[in-house]
């Protein structure tokens, strides 16, 4: 029997740390909600990757327009989920003519992971974007997000491997800083699928089982719920802090917390059909 294990990454093979704000009225949202459960509680909310560096919009004047700056930098996004059928150039035009975030607002979710990952280990993945909202042509959220491995990770990626079992990634966070991740936990490159929407998510899982006999998807949010729903196996890792929607329980044929465990329910199948 062949195996495929699909994961996501922020979340489940990573313990994240996030900082949102909104651009509004500069208040940060419950902590306890996550950027894609945010992101859906509004059909008209999008989530974007920036594709920037951090570093350096860390020494722009604070005081400039957000939109100015992407501009100026030739900063290209990513859309990374949404509710609704998303078109880029509208989406692009948002990001750089919103008249209202500034670069602060940037640097304030920013500097907020760097000072709480950086406490925790040295090595880490930052992301930073936006939610913006198609309906008011605005940037509603500055976010960012740093990542670093949850302990024993390394380790379950390598004992999968050597049962003959496929890993993967497929997340809606930017390729680049994924197969940074990739490297440090040993899953190849070409097994990295970044910036993938839900939808996305599904189609790599439905692709997959066309290769495998099963496929088995792991994950921790409502993004992540498409492809468990098209997955043989789905997997919820609570590992995480946050909560969650009931739907997420009730399609999970597993619920872990603590992601390694996910060893055990792959040996589980393999065992069993072996028994077979």
């Amino acid at each position: 029997m062949t195996v495929a294990a699909v994961f996501d990454s922020a979340g489940t093979l990573l313990r994240t740390v996030r900082s949102v704000l909104s651009v509004s009225d500069h208040q940060v949202p419950d902590a306890c909600v996550e950027t894609t459960t945010l992101t859906f509680q509004d059909p008209d909310r999008i989530l974007v990757l920036l594709n920037l560096h951090s570093r350096e919009i860390m020494q722009a004047n604070p005081d400039g327009l957000l939109s100015e700056y992407l501009t100026e930098t030739k900063t290209g996004f990513g859309i990374s989920c949404g509710r609704q059928v998303i078109v880029s150039d509208v989406v692009g035009s948002i990001l750089y003519q919103d008249t209202e975030a500034r670069i602060a607002d940037m640097q304030k979710v920013i500097r907020d992971c760097w000072m709480t990952v950086s406490k925790q280990s040295e090595s880490f993945a930052l992301n930073a974007g936006a939610i913006v909202n198609l309906r008011t042509e605005k940037i509603e959220f500055t976010i960012a997000a740093a990542g670093y491995p949850f302990p024993g990770v390394r380790e379950m990626v390598a004992t999968l491997h050597g049962m003959g079992v496929a890993v993967f990634i497929a997340s809606g966070d930017r390729t680049a800083k994924l197969e940074m991740i990739a490297d440090q936990i040993g899953i190849p490159r070409n097994r990295v699928h970044g910036v993938a929407t839900p939808v996305t998510k599904a189609q790599i899982v439905q692709n997959l089982k066309t290769e495998y006999n099963v496929v088995v998807m792991t994950g921790d949010g409502i993004n992540d719920l498409s492809a468990m729903k098209s997955a043989d196996i789905a997997v919820l890792t609570v590992q995480q802090e946050g909560k969650r929607p009931e739907i997420l329980y009730e399609t999970a044929d597993y619920v872990i917390d603590n992601i390694c465990d996910t060893v055990r329910i792959v040996k589980g199948l393999v065992d069993g059909c072996e028994m077979e």
